[in-house]
């Protein structure tokens, strides 16, 4: 009996002894404290690594040599724009004038004198090409309208330096002797043209260059009485 009884029993599992087995199988959640601390962790590792790259940065931007080169002031840009603005070649009229600038508050005046001094520089390195050419007529007949032409613009400076104020009547003398200076190199190139060589062709690029800076300083004391309304200056007398 007791042995029917045993196998009965053979197999039959017991219920709480089940539930131990089922509870030890389940896996256990990763604890919230630990996530958490790997989380700050990254953060604070991430942090560390930008404040790194930042600090780099900064030294570099301190550390870095700095241009020394001088740099137009902008009231001295602003002054000679507004003075180039009158003529036909307003960008070789800035570009030429800022270069041989060095007060941070030029007035019109000393523009004037930098655009003939430009406009001089020009005319006599065409002067020492001239002189190195055959002597057709041609050359020889340009060679003496340039020379005339920088006699032309020397009086103008000349005439400028001469006492305190630039009058009216000095004005009329400065726009005449160098509307004379285009005239003449109008004449050279004129002649140059009749020739038809192309042996002259880059000498006739320079003459139209010095043209244009010299129809530029024209054109400032042509209108010198409206540019100096303009900056408030005294009027010519």
């Amino acid at each position: 009996m007791d042995s029917i009884n045993a196998l009965k029993g053979y197999g039959k599992v017991n219920p709480e002894h089940h539930l131990e087995v089922q509870a030890q199988k389940i896996p256990q959640p990763p604890k919230r404290p630990i996530i958490t601390a790997l989380v700050i962790s990254a953060i604070v590792g991430l942090t560390f690594v930008i404040g790194l790259m930042l600090a780099a940065l900064i030294h570099e931007s301190t550390t870095e040599p700095k241009d020394e080169s001088p740099s137009l002031s902008s009231s001295a840009e602003s002054t000679i724009k507004i003075v180039c603005n009158v003529t036909r070649y307003p960008e070789s009229c800035f570009t030429s004038i800022s270069s041989l600038n060095s007060s941070p508050k030029p007035d019109p005046e000393s523009i004037l004198k930098l655009s003939l001094q430009v406009s001089i520089s020009e005319l006599s390195h065409l002067s020492s090409v001239l002189k190195t050419m055959n002597s057709d007529a041609a050359i020889r007949d340009c060679r003496d309208q340039v020379e005339d032409a920088l006699s032309q613009l020397d009086d103008s400076v000349s005439a400028m330096v001469v006492g305190k104020a630039l009058t009216e009547a000095k004005v009329k003398d400065v726009q005449t002797w160098i509307s004379s200076a285009v005239t003449d190199q109008e004449t050279c190139l004129d002649g140059l043209e009749e020739m038809g060589s192309a042996s002259v062709d880059e000498v006739k690029k320079k003459i139209k260059k010095s043209m244009d800076f010299t129809s530029n300083s024209l054109a400032i004391v042509a209108n010198f009485k409206a540019i100096l309304d303009r900056f408030s200056h005294s009027p010519l007398h």
